[in-house]
């Protein structure tokens, strides 16, 4: 009784009340995210990041895809001191013929997965992509993945935890 007269104020003022007496903490998610997101995609945030393998898995990470698998373009003179952000390593990532089978198998894991995880109640994924050093294929490849998250509607963000590291 007393705490309803302290909050008594705050209650009268809101523009917005919830009883969750018999809510669940996903069914509160549910009633939040219908109340605030007008679009449905938006009640997922995927977070794309790219780390390297030598400095640890990152423990935020929901999924995690190593592609380690790729030519590394850190054995290519010229583009070793480059990142996956600048043009010639994206061009040298991209060309490699296991790079359009890799990618191509990710982005249909990933359209079929982003629906599946929002209908399940999830507000927040992070996908982690990793190769050795977290510099050159990881980010190449993490930038394409948040672009084609983006354009499916979802928001995305993308972060390099690794790659200024030397």
């Amino acid at each position: 009784k007393s705490e309803r007269e302290l909050l008594r104020f705050a209650r009268e003022n809101a523009d917005y009340i919830l009883d969750t007496s018999l809510s669940s903490t996903a069914q509160l998610k549910e009633k939040i995210a219908d109340l605030f997101l007008s679009d449905t995609s938006q009640k997922l945030l995927v977070s794309v990041m790219s780390f390297g393998f030598k400095y640890g898995l990152p423990a935020e990470a929901d999924l995690v895809f190593d592609v380690r698998c790729l030519p590394n373009p850190f054995y290519i003179a010229e583009l070793r001191d480059r990142t996956g952000l600048e043009k010639s390593v994206r061009d040298y990532v991209f060309q490699q013929p296991q790079t359009g089978g890799l990618v191509t198998r990710l982005l249909d894991l990933i359209d079929y997965l982003l629906p599946l995880y929002r209908e399940e109640g999830k507000t927040q994924l992070t996908i982690a992509v990793g190769c050795t050093g977290g510099q050159h294929r990881s980010v190449a490849i993490t930038r394409a993945l948040a672009d084609f998250i983006k354009q499916k509607g979802y928001q995305a963000t993308e972060n390099h935890r690794d790659m200024t590291r030397a």
